[in-house]
């Protein structure tokens, strides 16, 4: 039953962070400053996700394969390699510092 108060909890939340968002004013969607931030936040939340994926298992820093894969892709992007370029040099970096035992 436990399981059931915490959907419904949920599905609860949901609905109400979609209608705040809601009754929000037009007037203060069309800020500058909001804008901005809406703007930004996205890649934020990315960057941080990213991030933690690639450094972190549970509550330790962990530096492997996945770390030289990211340099890969930063690498790819510094250079202006296509959005599927960069996602492959990553694959083929991580998998082969994998295979090589690091």
């Amino acid at each position: 039953m436990n399981t059931w108060i915490a959907i419904g909890v949920t599905a609860l939340g949901c609905y109400l962070v979609k209608l705040a968002g809601l009754l929000v004013p037009a007037g203060a969607l069309e800020r500058p400053l909001v804008r901005r931030l809406a703007a930004l936040l996205p890649v934020a939340l990315l960057a941080a996700l990213t991030a933690q994926q690639t450094f972190a298992d549970g509550h330790t820093l962990v530096l492997d394969a996945r770390v030289a894969g990211l340099g890969a892709a930063a690498v790819a992007l510094v250079l202006r390699a296509p959005f599927l370029a960069v996602v492959a040099s990553a694959v083929v970096v991580t998998a082969a510092v994998r295979a090589l035992g690091g």
